[in-house]
């Protein structure tokens, strides 16, 4: 990447770890609140939840992850985003545990997901960023979801009313 390039991000935490997302593609912050649960989905959705009047499908993004499960706490906040597939832009609620900044990082400040010599799940890993209080792993939101959670999770409002 070139270092002329700037990418501004939204930091949440999930456990001690910090991610983050383009701004571009957040929609809204909201409070956490419970969700109207949906039956039959994956364990990490968790229903739906309203903003102004618009059923917005959320998942526990600490689940999706591969993280375990943690109950909400007065931190815990619900980042809505929009998420670019071939088509179109899939709206989704993530519940994160909390939500930090707004940061803009160069390219230049921007890694490659290392290479830790085994397989894992880091498909999602569009990039890490070096702080001085540890890293910052940029989420390739698009990743996170694999072709078959698209029409469950795009389906979940329909499956609802």
């Amino acid at each position: 990447m070139s270092d002329t390039h700037e990418i501004q991000v939204v930091t949440f935490g999930l456990g001690a770890e910090v991610f983050a997302v383009p701004v571009t593609l957040v929609r809204e912050i909201l409070d956490y609140r419970e969700t109207f649960h949906i039956p039959n989905g994956p364990e990490y959705l968790l229903g739906l939840t309203d903003m102004r009047g618009q059923g917005v499908t959320t998942i526990d993004f600490r689940l999706r992850l591969g993280l375990p499960h943690a109950d909400p706490t007065p931190s815990t906040r619900i980042l809505v985003v929009d998420v670019p597939l071939a088509d179109r832009a899939l709206m989704l609620g993530l519940v994160v545990d909390r939500v930090l900044e707004v940061s803009t990082f160069r390219g230049d400040q921007i890694d490659a997901a290392p290479d830790i010599g085994v397989r894992w799940p880091s498909d999602y890993i569009g990039g890490v960023v070096k702080r001085p209080d540890g890293f910052v792993v940029l989420v390739d939101i698009a990743r996170v979801f694999s072709s078959a959670d698209v029409p469950l999770l795009s389906g979940s409002i329909a499956h609802a009313a």
